[in-house]
């Protein structure tokens, strides 16, 4: 596995943890659970800003992923999809990026 590949990984799951400590540590807070989480995304104009800035990322993304899996038929990839809205894109991007470089 090249260095380049290694990075994406790490960062894959760097993407995945790191995040998710903070919403959970932020649940258990608030007690509030995923509902009181998205609320907090839309508490004021800047988290509303950021919550509309990664959902239009994660659609780009999408689409990226979907035009260059057909072209690619690299149908692993396509798992970089739910890994965007189920755990975020600082793990979804990078996964992707994994997946996309390695040998056919």
């Amino acid at each position: 596995m090249s260095p380049l590949r290694m990075i994406y990984l790490a960062l894959a799951v760097w993407g995945a943890l790191h995040p998710m400590y903070w919403f959970v540590v932020h649940m258990r807070e608030t007690g509030g659970g995923l509902r009181g989480l998205i609320d907090a995304w839309y508490v004021n104009a800047a988290t509303t800003g950021l919550a509309w800035d990664l959902t239009i990322t994660a659609v780009a993304l999408t689409l990226w992923i979907l035009a260059e899996t057909l072209a690619r038929r690299n149908w692993l990839a396509l798992i970089a999809i739910p890994a965007s809205f189920c755990i975020g894109l600082s793990c979804g991007l990078p996964l992707y990026l994994f997946l996309r470089t390695r040998a056919p």
